[in-house]
């Protein structure tokens, strides 16, 4: 199994619609990186849900059901979209500070590339994060 983040902004999309949808496709990714990472995701992986801009902080688990596959919202052949269901919300948020702040995480690509939409999370980091946030 591998491990991701997800970045969303909540008044976009927000984990709390994602329960309420039960499942998405996760589109809109238009960076080659974050694209290449939604390709690299395999049906079963275990994905951090992250809201940016407002909140900045991981709120739940999500898994892939479906993998990569043409971008329903535009004709350009170069963009994939995967199938998320939610799994889990993390009892406690983890903050975006909190995880700056805890040097085991340092390398975490959520915080030394901060911009990618779409990121790898290292087993060790995911089961960090979900110390953290109250689940292990």
């Amino acid at each position: 199994m591998n491990y991701w983040l997800v970045k969303s902004e909540p008044f976009k999309y927000s984990w709390d619609q994602f329960v309420k949808d039960k499942l998405t496709f996760w589109d809109g990714v238009r960076n080659y990186a974050a694209r290449n990472n939604l390709r690299a995701m395999s049906k079963g992986d275990s994905v951090l849900f992250y809201h940016s801009n407002e909140g900045l902080s991981i709120v739940g688990i999500a898994e892939v059901v479906k993998e990569a596959y043409q971008d329903p919202t535009t004709a350009d052949t170069n963009w994939v979209v995967v199938d998320l269901k939610p799994v889990k919300a993390i009892p406690s948020p983890v903050s975006l500070a909190a995880i700056k702040a805890e040097s085991s995480l340092a390398n975490m690509q959520l915080v030394k590339l901060s911009r990618l939409s779409v990121a790898a999370v290292t087993e060790q980091e995911y089961n960090i994060i979900l110390k953290m946030g109250g689940l292990l």
